[in-house]
């Protein structure tokens, strides 16, 4: 992934021309850049994201032409023109429409980079090509060579979302199986992810997972080594749902064996295979170039078959029988519009993301009278209880750390201590039979508190299009008395995260019931961190209007155009924004 950086400099040269004065500030200041993205950024796969330096300074249209032409070769996923002084700005301008472009404008007063910044974002504006503003608050010396920290993360906000368009475009969507239990969600749209994402959507049957499994269509050589890693690692949880009426040991061992089949069958439908190539299975062994998939399993496979639920979550996490590996996004059900939002918030922080069933407010009061004790801490306006039927990652058990708290990391920073922590915290609950007539296994595990969460769902409005939600957050510790008087009137099988969004005391932020009551669908993916300002960034960029949010006034960064539609209302203005300039793609 590489990011495209552009020293636009004055072109007039000559006896009296002062670009050689210029040539080293302007080169320095694009050199600066690039050390500082390369440092502080790295892709879904631990690589860092690289910059491309146009070959020289660009002066005029020629220099902006043979830059434009270096950058499609490498295949850039976003431009950062930056300049200290002034130049001609639609002479210099990237005019590219297909990629995310920013200028930073350097402020200095022997050279009036402020001013090529506004000159050439008033072009951009006029054109069509919105393009976001990077101006230091304080003045600095024209030989100060120093980034100051507000540009820093303008500039690293920009590179991360930009790198994010730039590793979903061309990818899949794979939708296993239809519409689980009519949510609406699960029907995949692919205008959406044409047009706002860049990918496409591929459809397969879940009989093919059938056919796999009855045909060995998968690596036995894995499968024996992942049997042999789960019976070691996946501790199965008494049956706390079926009691006398679950099934035996012999059926449960079998209720394994075909989970883990599963989850190898997904992965190869993902990814493709070189195993399978090897043995003759070209076709299956290609895969479908899949970033995101969802499986329906309700109803119709999990009537018969073991539900989905360890394939999801141990292909969400950030490991399994293969060790330490980025982790994959999977859509229970079929939810390809909350699987694109646990592909954003994956991207933006490469670390797992968390699908969760929006299951219940508990109000202060309700917790008390049905527990007996009083909240605190974060939970004490009360909190909502993320739960679904155990396909969440087990990375959300919290059990790697950051300075000491709960954390969900890239896969490349989580020790194999931390990794065994998750597995530790982590029991295997058969199926509740009622639910799930084919049996299999719920992950069951309660999340640390204190881990800051951002929570995220795309949805999609007729009429309208997608619309974005983000609440930021923390998970909440309960008394272990409180949780499980909770967890057993709920689902005492399933994974538990009590979430309290942090509230501004107005709008839907006002209190945590009317962040609940304003959710827009029954999911919702949670991201490591508080990430709200770069999922406002990443979806101005995919000109997806976000419609609530808790994400200070100050973080908010947007192309400049968006001021024009606006400035009381940003929200206002950045639906307009959005609908005139259509979907990036």
């Amino acid at each position: 992934m590489k990011i495209g950086i552009r020293p636009i400099i004055d072109g007039r040269e000559g006896k009296r021309g002062i670009r050689e004065g210029l040539e080293s500030q302007t080169m320095g200041m694009a050199i600066a850049a690039k050390e500082l993205i390369e440092s502080n950024i790295k892709d879904n796969n631990g690589n860092k994201i690289e910059c491309v330096i146009a070959d020289g300074t660009i002066g005029g249209v020629a220099e902006a032409a043979a830059c434009q032409e270096k950058f499609d070769q490498a295949n850039v996923c976003g431009s950062l023109s930056v300049t200290p002084c002034w130049c001609y700005g639609c002479e210099t301008m990237d005019m590219d429409k297909k990629t995310p472009k920013a200028i930073w404008g350097f402020n200095g007063t022997e050279r009036p980079g402020a001013v090529y910044l506004a000159a050439t974002l008033a072009a951009h504006n006029q054109k069509g090509i919105p393009a976001f503003s990077i101006y230091g608050h304080e003045v600095q010396e024209a030989n100060d060579q120093t980034i100051p920290e507000d540009v820093k993360d303008k500039i690293l906000r920009f590179a991360r979302c930009s790198a994010a368009i730039g590793t979903m475009k061309g990818k899949s969507y794979l939708s296993i199986g239809s519409i689980s239990m009519g949510i609406a969600g699960c029907i995949p749209n692919p205008s959406f992810f044409e047009k706002y994402l860049g990918m496409r959507c591929e459809y397969k049957d879940m009989t093919e997972i059938i056919r796999r499994i009855e045909n060995q269509i998968y690596d036995k050589d894995e499968y024996a080594r992942a049997l042999k890693w789960t019976k070691r690692n996946c501790s199965e949880n008494i049956d706390v749902y079926n009691g006398k009426n679950g099934k035996d040991e012999a059926a449960r061992n079998a209720d394994w064996e075909c989970s883990i089949k599963i989850a190898l069958i997904v992965k190869d439908m993902m990814d493709g295979s070189n195993y399978l190539k090897r043995h003759g299975w070209n076709e299956e062994g290609n895969g479908n170039n899949a970033i995101i998939a969802g499986f329906q399993g309700q109803r119709q496979w999990t009537d018969f078959m073991p539900n989905g639920d360890f394939m999801e979550a141990i292909l969400c996490s950030s490991f399994d029988w293969n060790g330490i590996r980025k982790p994959y996004m999977i859509a229970t059900e079929n939810d390809c519009f909350n699987g694109a939002s646990m592909l954003l918030g994956h991207l933006l922080t490469n670390s797992a993301s968390m699908f969760s069933d929006i299951r219940t407010y508990w109000s202060p009061d309700a917790v008390h009278r049905v527990t007996g004790k009083r909240l605190s801490g974060y939970a004490e306006n009360g909190f909502i209880h993320l739960i679904n039927s155990g396909a969440t990652a087990l990375d959300a058990t919290g059990q790697q750390e950051i300075d000491g708290k709960p954390a969900m990391k890239p896969f490349w920073e989580i020790s194999e201590e931390e990794k065994q922590k998750c597995l530790d915290a982590t029991k295997w609950t058969p199926a509740n039979l009622g639910y799930f007539r084919g049996g299999g296994f719920s992950s069951t595990f309660r999340t640390k508190g204190g881990m800051p969460l951002t929570m995220v769902r795309i949805n999609w409005i007729d009429g309208l299009g997608p619309a974005m939600q983000i609440a930021e957050g923390y998970t909440c510790e309960l008394e272990d008395s409180v949780a499980k008087i909770l967890e057993d009137r709920t689902d005492p099988g399933w994974p538990s995260t009590w979430f309290a969004p942090n509230l501004t005391g107005k709008g839907v932020f006002k209190d945590v019931y009317s962040v609940m009551a304003n959710w827009g669908a029954n999911h919702g993916a949670c991201a490591y961190g508080h990430v709200g300002a770069d999922v406002i960034t990443l979806a101005s960029m995919l000109r997806i209007p976000v419609n609530m949010h808790n994400v200070p006034y100050e973080k908010i960064f947007r192309p400049s155009a968006w001021s024009s539609f606006g400035t009381e209302c940003t929200e206002n203005a950045d639906y307009r924004a959005c609908s005139n300039y259509g979907p990036l793609y």
